[in-house]
């Protein structure tokens, strides 16, 4: 008995499997475009809420961190940049706070590197150089620990740096042998957040000697960034 071989009818189930294979990528290019597309889309219809968003609390953050102003410190900030890896990048934001005409203080939003991530701290300074008040805008520090620092270094608590002037002295962990006390089981946060701060008043300074031509606002160097607890 012989026994026949249907390589025709091979040849068409190839066919049919190629056919299927194109149809598919079709399919998945399709749908791609259309994701594509709708994500587009969406994220054109929700930059302007976010953006908005985003305004609301830096201004409620700005009416936090300085004294009573009557300017709009937004209209009137300075960014400065910096170079890093090739590319140019927002090093810090400043915001000068007036009353009556007068400059009264300002405010800087400066970053760091956490723990757990970038830290974007806004902290406000006097006229002299004091600090008035920060708002950390945003962090990636573990909850219940690191996540402390929004209100460890308030006034009336442990970490406390309320009034006090970078200029005068670097503010430091005291475990680094500076006044600060560091938030529980958290030396590395309490460090970077030290570090945005100095860096924040180091950018604040700059910027007064540069309006004032001649102001002898001593410049500090930030504190080293620390790699371990």
């Amino acid at each position: 008995m012989q026994t026949k071989t249907l390589w025709g009818g091979g040849e068409k189930e190839m066919k049919k499997l190629e056919s299927s294979l194109k149809n598919m990528l079709l399919v998945l290019t399709g749908i791609t475009a259309i994701s594509v597309a709708l994500l587009a889309f969406v994220n054109e219809l929700t930059k302007g809420p976010i953006a908005e968003a985003n305004m609301k609390t830096l201004n409620a953050a700005l009416m936090q961190v300085l004294p009573e102003f009557d300017n709009n410190p937004v209209e009137e900030s300075d960014t400065i940049f910096a170079d890093k890896n090739g590319k140019k990048v927002v090093d810090f934001i400043i915001y000068p706070a007036k009353a009556n005409g007068e400059w009264i203080g300002s405010a800087v939003e400066a970053t760091s590197l956490g723990f757990g991530g970038e830290m974007k701290v806004l902290v406000g300074f006097d006229a002299q150089g004091n600090i008035y008040n920060y708002s950390l805008l945003s962090h990636a520090e573990t909850p219940g620990l690191g996540s402390k620092a929004d209100i460890w270094f308030k006034e009336g608590e442990k970490g406390n740096i309320i009034g006090m002037n970078p200029g005068n002295t670097v503010l430091l962990v005291n475990k680094d042998g500076g006044q600060i006390d560091a938030i529980t089981a958290s030396t590395i946060t309490t460090r970077a957040f030290l570090n945005a701060v100095n860096d924040a008043y180091k950018a604040f300074a700059n910027e007064e000697c540069d309006a004032n031509s001649g102001a002898t606002q001593k410049v500090v160097e930030p504190a080293d960034e620390a790699i371990s607890e």
